[in-house]
């Protein structure tokens, strides 16, 4: 007999089908052991030991793999083809050899899609485990490991409140208040453009803006006041036009090359809204296979990966779709080869492609979930799109002059037509900021044809801050500093989010005043190890580790010479000198100058005191230096869109947004303990409404509180019921009604703009998923599969959010996951986390200490936990593998 391990029971069922009775195929369930969070875990003094814990949940699993391993003949360890697929096949073999299991003959295959010929191409193909590529995961995880359960510590003894740091998430953190920090110091400026509609001899128009006067170019801000555009507008009203050249260029597009895990995530946040997180959630269904006419099929290839190249035959099936689907000018001479831009692409061999072109989405829809479909069809245009011709465009130039008296001034109109389609005609690929230019076509002219003005706009503009990361930005400009890689990007977001870091607003990334501590915090007294330039170079040297060019252990070696040092210089770091630190960095953003004259730091209390940061037991807020004569005290401010501080609460935390014309009550926005909120008037029980989450008090105006006070509201009737649907925000957030079913609404929702069409499909969605009610007894939920040891396991809506159930084991899901796209094996681990920690009535009799748990992907460092009795033994649970 032959054992196989994989990580997933899905894949274990479909490959054991493919290779056939003389195989037994078993899962690990991803990771089987990690570092337990605790000092000593890796000891820099005895040459870096790594003391691995077994996960609880894992025990049963293992037992299986090694009864079975005690049978075998061979064991071929066939995890996952990245650099955590390849710690997993060593982890298990390193369990067995412990247990004096380990069979004689131990082979390492790998493939790239679940599909029959796939598995047995990579069964033809068996080789060792790749010791660089285990020697390169060893040395992320220590790395991980020392910085987050050393600098973390320091974090909760000097600035309370503040959750944890880590690694690559701090930088990540970096990156988006360096930003906030930039739009707050941005200084608009002024400046005008000038346009003129003009009609050519056949009364077409156009339009031409200023580009140069008096033989001198004019650049976008050069005109800066209205005076000079005025005086510009004034020339053009009087002037004669006429075109001095026409210039037509030719201009090919090319098509973009398929996906690799990095652009997916980008794509799928822009095109479909899906946070990373949630891409890889279902990118990993898709690989793993999905029911179609009773057999499990993959549909996808492998989805952790940056290599952009397509194995020989995909390249072919693609070029025969495109053959048979499209006229034959849509299939260039030649096949397309792409390369990778990473300076090693290594976390898998392919990029991501349908395992079978032929499977086109029309004919998957009815077989898959609609995230499932949506990112299917994504990937499948993409896909069949990179091998088709590139499109053909023509750019137009046409130069004008303007003549006024003998003054000369110089306009110029361009346009771009696609002369040919090519791939755009399945596959386009989006921005995250529109740019102004649109695709135009310029009437015909020629040179000397003389022009009519229609019109002459001057147009005030100002200049813009740079925006505000968004997630798939977040996650490309991560991967141009070489921040992370792909298997870390949606965890290492997901954690940001999770700890209260940042929040999304308007799908824009927004440092909280937390996040924004910590990061001036690690600024200020560990500043080499948030560097983005220090990050990415460990990164490089985890890459040549995987590639056998240098010692692991020496990298640990020259990190914790220096990282060592800088940890004991915090051990005589006092208060004050923190709160100095942070008062420099965050003093513009705490205190912004409203442009009144007044001090932004003056108490509005004692008038004399000046305001500063204090640190409390709950973490820091902003005092009156007069104390305890004035015991003033706030949150921390609230400031505007842009830093300008126009938006901030008064010394009594309300901020007054104006008159309700119906009942003259006035309108104020408020911080309550259990969040933000508006509220009509005063009195004993004055109408109140919370916000929505991701909204902030800055961006809050009177018509939004007003239509907050007046919820809930009726979307519109029910096309099958004539029964009103209702929108409101509860206590677990915005929801929509139908009856007595109650659907949340999604991160990309609005309660206040919500349409009947989506409200209908959030409604039928819910019911059709045996989500009804909100009171009486526990709705039965959606069931998701039956645990190995009996009963079935299910996904329900509760009184704090959603839960996995199995029997009278309840496990509350992360932030992180969704109930709607939560899979049979993550909620499968959720259980057995809980019961190993005693929740519920679990079915073994003996109970484990609850602990913290570990970091996600070993980036960030969670709290240790209290020792635990003698008598007991220390659980943690097992996270999912990856993000």
């Amino acid at each position: 007999m032959q054992l196989v391990i994989v990580e997933s029971p899905a894949k274990a069922k479909t490959i054991e089908k493919y290779l056939g009775r003389d195989f037994k195929v078993l899962a690990s369930y991803g990771h089987v052991r990690d570092l337990p969070p605790k000092d000593g875990s890796v000891d820099p003094d005895d040459g870096f030991a790594m003391q691995w814990q077994l996960y609880p949940d894992k025990a049963k699993r293992l037992k299986d793999i090694q009864d079975a391993a005690k049978q075998a003949d061979r064991l071929i360890l066939a995890t996952d083809p990245d650099r955590e697929g390849e710690a997993i096949s060593w982890h298990v073999q390193e369990l067995l050899r412990q247990k004096k299991a380990l069979p004689q003959v131990v082979d390492r295959v790998t493939f790239n899609a679940i599909t029959k010929q796939a598995v047995a191409d990579a069964m033809a193909a068996p080789r060792d485990i790749d010791q660089a590529l285990v020697d390169a995961y060893l040395a992320r995880r220590a790395l991980d490991y020392l910085v987050g359960f050393n600098i973390s510590p320091v974090l909760w003894r000097k600035l309370p409140g503040a959750r944890s740091a880590g690694r690559v998430q701090s930088v990540a953190l970096r990156l988006v208040c360096d930003r906030e920090l930039e739009i707050e110091k941005f200084v608009k400026r002024e400046y005008w453009s000038l346009v003129a509609t003009l009609l050519t001899p056949a009364q077409e128009s156009f339009e031409a803006r200023l580009v140069g006067a008096d033989g001198k170019k004019i650049n976008r801000l050069d005109i800066g006041n209205p005076h000079d555009a005025k005086k510009f507008r004034e020339d053009l009203e009087t002037a004669r036009f006429s075109v001095v050249s026409v210039e037509a260029k030719p201009a090919r597009r090319h098509p973009y090359a398929p996906f690799t895990t990095s652009t997916l995530q980008q794509e799928a946040s822009r095109k479909l809204g899906m946070a990373p997180a949630i891409t890889m959630r279902v990118a990993q269904r898709l690989y793993e296979g999905v029911d179609i006419g009773g057999e499990t099929v993959g549909l996808i290839t492998y989805m952790r990966t940056d290599g952009v190249q397509m194995a020989p035959e995909a390249v072919a099936q693609t070029r025969r779709y495109i053959e048979k689907n499209y006229q034959s000018r849509y299939l260039p001479e030649k096949p397309r080869f792409y390369s990778s831009k990473q300076k090693n692409a290594q976390e898998a061999h392919e990029a991501i492609r349908p395992t079978d072109l032929f499977r086109n989405p029309a004919q998957m829809k009815a077989h898959l979930e609609p995230d499932a479909f949506r990112l299917y069809d994504l990937i499948w245009k993409r896909t069949v799109a990179s091998q088709m011709e590139s499109a053909e465009l023509e750019r137009t130039t046409a130069d004008i002059l303007a003549s006024v008296g003998t003054r000369r001034l110089d306009l110029r109109a361009t346009g771009q037509v696609v002369r040919f389609d090519g791939f755009l005609a399945l596959y386009t690929e989006d921005k995250d900021d529109d740019d102004d230019e649109e695709n135009k076509r310029l009437p015909a002219m020629k040179s000397g044809d003389p022009l009519d003005k229609k019109a002459i706009a001057a147009t005030q503009h100002f200049t813009e801050p740079p925006p505000r990361f968004t997630e798939a930005s977040l996650v490309k400009r991560m991967e141009e500093l070489g921040i992370g890689r792909p298997s870390t990007y949606a965890s290492t977001l997901a954690v940001l989010r999770d700890r209260e870091y940042v929040r999304i607003e308007k799908k824009r990334l927004v440092p909280e005043d937390k996040g924004r501590i910590v990061t001036a915090f690690l600024e200020s007294f560990f500043a080499r190890y948030v560097e983005y330039d220090f990050t990415a170079g460990l990164e490089e040297q985890l890459d040549r580790i995987s590639n056998s060019e240098i010692d692991w252990k020496s990298v640990l070696r020259d990190f914790w010479a220096d990282f060592n040092g800088a940890i004991g210089g915090t051990k005589e770091l006092r208060t004050t000198e923190v709160l100095n630190a942070l008062d420099e960095l965050l003093g513009p953003h705490f205190f912004a100058d409203k442009g009144d004259g007044k001090d932004p730091r003056a108490c509005p209390r004692c008038g004399n005191g000046r305001l500063s940061l204090k640190l409390g037991r709950t973490g820091p807020f902003i005092g009156c230096g007069n104390y305890p004569e004035c015991r003033f005290t706030r949150a921390l401010a609230v400031v505007g869109e842009n830093g300008d501080g126009e938006n901030a609460l008064d010394a009594d935390g309300v901020r007054r947004l104006g008159t309700d014309p119906e009942t003259g009550l006035e309108v104020t926005a408020r911080d309550g303990r259990f969040g933000p909120y508006v509220q009509l008037g005063e009195g004993e029980k004055p109408k109140r409404s919370s916000l929505p989450k991701g909204t902030g008090l800055a961006a809050l105006t009177l018509e939004m509180a007003l239509n907050l006070l007046r919820l809930p509201r009726e979307v519109g009737k029910h096309p099958e019921t004539g029964e009103p649907i209702l929108a409101g925000i509860g206590r677990f957030g915005p929801y929509v009604q139908h009856g007595k079913t109650y659907a949340n609404l999604t991160p990309g929702d609005d309660v206040l703009t919500i349409g009947l069409n989506r409200a209908v499909d959030l409604i039928a969605t819910k019911e059709s998923k045996g989500f009804r009610g909100r009171a009486g007894s526990a709705p039965q939920g959606r069931a998701l599969g039956d645990h190995p040891d009996g009963g079935a396991v299910t996904v329900r809506p509760g009184k704090y959010g959603p839960y996995v159930n199995w029997g009278k084991v309840n496990a509350t899901l992360p932030k992180s996951m969704n109930p709607d796209t939560i899979t049979f094996d993550e909620a499968l681990a959720l259980v057995r986390a809980k019961e190993a920690n005693g929740g519920g009535k679990p079915a073994r009799a003996a109970r484990t200490t609850r602990a913290k748990a570990a970091p996600a992907d070993g980036d960030a460092a969670a709290k240790p936990a209290k020792k635990a009795p003698a008598k007991k033994t220390v659980a943690k649970k097992a996270p999912a593998k990856k993000g």
